[in-house]
Parts: C-alpha cells; structure tokens; sequence
C-alpha cells in the first residue's frame, strides 16, 4: 500500500525557516514527480513547488528564492526547505506523487497520492 508521511511542520516567526520532508513507501516503481502542495481553510489549494525523478524542480512564483525542493538519492524522500518564511506561507503543507501527465506540474490531478499534510504556522 503506498504510503506518504509528512513531518517538519510547526510554529514559526516570520523570517525563520523550516524543513518538511516526505517519506514515500509501498512503491514498485518510484514515481515520476513528487509535489509539495498548501490549503488554507476557504481557499483553493496551491502548488508549492515539484521535483521529477531525473531532477528538475519547479516552483510557485510566490515561494521562488525561498523554498527548495530536494531529494534523497534513493528517491524515497522528499524535502521542502522553507526560509524567510512569511505569515501568508501559514498553509497545511500536503505531499504528493504521480505519474499521470496532462497539466502543469501544480495540476493536482497529475497526482495520484497524497499524505495527510503537516501544518505550518508563521507568525508576524
């Protein structure tokens, strides 16, 4: 069965940094993108940032510069590294992998496993 877990999140003032990492297991086959999303109760749920299993990242425009998206070398672990962390960055922070194409990598039906999320607090 696979399985995402998420873990790092916490309470923070703005301008600190925190590190989110996702551990993936149950896979036969690596997926091809893992993704780290955000919700906020009453809005719609935002790309953060992917990374692909050859490498290449990618990132929302509002957390380019402060966030980086990494991985372990056996790809079963990914880590979201957040600094100069703002107050509107207060998210529950969800983990994903997929493999289905069609969409920008912040399409969240290219996903298809999510963790529970961790949450993220930043305060003024």
């Amino acid at each position: 069965q696979v399985q995402l877990v998420e873990s790092g999140g916490g309470s923070v003032e703005a301008g600190g940094s925190l590190r989110l990492s996702c551990a993936a297991s149950g896979y036969t086959v690596t997926p091809n993108f893992k993704g780290w999303f955000r919700h906020v109760s009453g809005k719609e749920r935002e790309g953060v940032g992917a990374i692909y299993r050859s490498g290449p990242t990618y990132y929302a425009d509002s957390v380019k510069g402060r966030f980086t998206i990494s991985q372990d070398a056996a790809k079963t672990t990914v880590y979201l590294q957040m600094n100069s962390l703002k107050p509107e960055d207060t998210a529950m922070y969800y983990c994903a992998a997929g493999d289905r194409y069609g969409g920008g990598w912040s399409s969240p039906s290219r996903y298809n496993s999510w963790g529970q999320g961790t949450q993220v607090t930043v305060s003024s």
